[in-house]
């Protein structure tokens, strides 16, 4: 008898430790919450997305998404998966700022994360870019590139967030192609591409002859004016080639993938924190890419001598109308 309940004590014993074992993996839930782009737009979303997708295949994170059909479904969203429990609920895009400071506060406990703005909360990681750094290096591009001495900038909304952008770019055409003009634009849109397509045709009937967007949705009437009038696009946040491996020049690349990556595998790993992390030539966070291979070894040579010295500091890119005014191209 007292060996038989010997045995049953081992037995149970064991069977503790592998419930022990079982119960410190647990799974982890991040949710992502859409601006109105939405899934689908080729740009900001999507990247965001494939970060989480990553986050899945590699780390085992269950990901869900709700996709936010206006402005007024941003606090709904963050409230049903505060209320849902999840590990970790993403807001993408400037946008959710207000939704986000009143989440933060209506759920303490909860970790929250949000693309391109900063919420100052101790339970919000605030996700930025610099994204003045990645447009200089297309600006460079464009200045060299283009043989009319006339390019376009084309922006979603004109918010600060979107002017780092526009005076990136400029900045960079201005360095190597002072004597160039930079026609802008901004569609008072994310998703309109038909207003893309239009302001797009405009800039290339004044002789912009390469054009660079920021502009989410917008950006995809680019694209197809580019492909129809037969002048050269620059797409943004991720590699926009696939959409027209012809007219695609080279597109800005902004690392929300990696962003949302490495928040969730903070959170899967217990180091989650809230304040602000910024993603910037010098981390890889932002740069551009050639998926296509329309560049010449002389256009990319030229990108990455700028890319070196900003990552080693050697002069500051201007985000601002102020600071791009007071700019003076470097001499590299």
């Amino acid at each position: 008898m007292r060996k038989a309940l010997a045995l049953l004590l081992v037995v149970m014993l064991v069977g503790g430790m592998f419930v022990g074992c079982g119960s410190s993996e647990q799974k982890v839930t991040v949710g992502m919450i859409t601006d109105t782009g939405g899934l689908g737009d080729q740009s900001f979303n999507d990247s965001a997305w494939a970060g989480l997708e990553r986050a899945s295949e590699d780390l085992g994170v269950d990901i869900k998404v709700l996709e936010s059909e206006t402005a007024d479904d941003y606090f709904p969203n963050l409230t049903s998966f505060s209320e849902a429990k999840v590990d970790l609920a993403i807001g993408v895009g400037f946008l959710f700022n207000e939704s986000m400071m009143q989440a933060a506060e209506k759920f303490p406990e909860q970790k929250f994360a949000i693309v391109d703005s900063v919420v100052e909360a101790d339970n919000v990681a605030s996700l930025t870019f610099a994204e003045n750094e990645g447009s200089f290096l297309v600006g460079v591009i464009a200045g060299l590139q283009t043989e009319t001495n006339k390019v376009g900038f084309i922006g979603g909304m004109k918010f600060p967030l979107i002017e780092k952008f526009e005076y990136g770019f400029r900045a960079g055409v201005k360095a190597v192609n002072p004597e160039a003009e930079v026609f802008v634009n901004y569609a008072d849109s994310f998703e309109d591409s038909a207003k893309g397509r239009e302001i797009a045709i405009v800039q290339n009937q004044k002789g912009a002859d390469v054009i660079f967007h920021a502009a989410g949705g917008v950006g995809v009437g680019l694209i197809k004016a580019a492909d129809e009038k037969g002048f050269w696009a620059i797409g943004v946040d991720q590699d926009q080639s696939a959409l027209s491996p012809e007219r695609v020049l080279c597109s800005m690349i902004k690392r929300v993938d990696t962003a949302t990556y490495e928040t969730s595998k903070a959170v899967k790993e217990g180091t989650f924190a809230g304040g602000i992390k910024v993603f910037n030539i010098a981390n890889e966070g932002v740069g551009y890419s050639d998926n296509a291979g329309n560049l010449t070894d002389e256009l990319k040579a030229a990108a990455d001598k700028y890319k070196a010295a900003i990552a080693e500091g050697k002069f500051v890119v201007p985000g601002t109308k102020e600071e791009f005014e007071a700019f003076e191209a470097p001499e590299l």
